[in-house]
């Protein structure tokens, strides 16, 4: 109640990007103090006694929680610790790019509380791939910080064309793939040029081989590695991408990104609206999947019986972005202790 109260008295009148950036910046200073992240997490995150493995998947570990952060809160890996705190189960972080780069122009950010939806057209904005490994090294320095499941989200420079769009995803997967626990290629963000153009089987066979085995090799052990698809695809488009799982025996998929079946101007929409064909892509991709290949759902979960409903459709671990905004900081634990109960 006294979030709502916040959300409707100061943060709608406030330029979303700025409460991003502040909402970032106040978890990561929140998190390095012990007694305050001690209380939020007693409070808001895994209440004591609750707190238990509920799927290991492809990762070396068990994953504390099923609903994870999706990639594009925390864009730098700077505060996965207080993301962790708020009851995260997991905690994706990027889009990072080979090449520093400041996104696209502002305005970019949109939010619309009547429908539960955020609208964006950021571009991928970061400081580069090695800067992301740089961060992620001194999180996993700490017992605490070592103890998260950490993916990492990559994605192609914007200046880099895409037939060089091999080697640029292979820059960023050496460089941050020894402090992840998974890695995500994400070739379906609508907000850089010519990106989508990725997602045929045909472009998308050499970007996944290349970074699966430059992974490995950087990492000095097996790095899971995920392709992150669009909703927009033709159901035969999710198909031939099943398939290319399957013959390169990918570790799975998250599905989905943002949609450009919106007519409220350029970018990405995100949150409820993408819910039924969220989880049509999920239910689909499982069919043609089998049980092995993990799922990460991920558009549109924004109450208790959501995520079970994404659970059923065929996937193994849930993201959540858009309804964290709407939800506060209380919502992600209060969805992982319904759904590990």
């Amino acid at each position: 109640m006294l979030y709502n109260l916040l959300y409707k008295s100061v943060l709608t009148h406030t330029d979303p990007e700025k409460i991003h950036d502040l909402t970032i910046k106040g978890l990561q200073v929140a998190a390095a103090v012990p007694l305050v992240s001690d209380l939020l997490r007693g409070t808001w995150g895994y209440l004591p006694g609750r707190r238990r493995p509920t799927i290991s998947g492809p990762f070396a570990r068990p994953v504390p929680g099923v609903l994870g952060l999706a990639a594009g809160m925390d864009k730098e890996g700077k505060t996965v610790a207080g993301m962790d705190m708020l009851g995260f189960g997991f905690v994706e972080v990027g889009t990072f790019t080979a090449k520093a780069q400041p996104g696209n122009e502002a305005p970019r950010l949109w939010r619309y509380p009547d429908v539960r939806a955020v609208r964006n057209k950021m571009g991928f904005n970061n400081s580069g791939a090695d800067e992301a490994a740089a961060t992620l090294r001194k999180l996993r320095s700490t017992k605490r910080g070592r103890s998260i499941i950490v993916g990492a989200n990559i994605g192609k420079t914007k200046v880099t064309p895409l037939e060089d769009a091999v080697a640029d995803y292979v820059y960023s997967a050496r460089a941050v793939a020894r402090w992840a626990d998974y890695l995500v290629v994400n070739v379906s963000s609508p907000n850089t040029p010519g990106l989508r153009n990725l997602q045929s089987v045909d472009s998308l066979r050499p970007i996944l081989t290349a970074v699966g085995q430059a992974a490995d090799k950087a990492a000095g052990r097996h790095v899971p590695l995920f392709v992150k698809i669009a909703p927009d695809l033709a159901d035969e488009d999710v198909d031939a991408v099943a398939a290319l799982v399957l013959e390169l025996k990918l570790d799975g998929v998250v599905a989905t990104n943002t949609t450009i079946a919106h007519n409220l101007g350029e970018g990405g929409l995100s949150g409820a609206p993408l819910r039924p064909r969220a989880l049509a892509v999920v239910r689909r991709l499982r069919e043609k999947l089998g049980p092995e290949p993990t799922i990460i759902g991920v558009g549109g979960i924004s109450s208790i019986q959501d995520g079970r409903d994404m659970l059923a459709a065929g996937a193994n671990l849930l993201q959540a972005y858009s309804a964290f905004i709407y939800g506060g900081p209380a919502w992600p634990g209060r969805i992982n202790r319904a759904l590990s109960a």
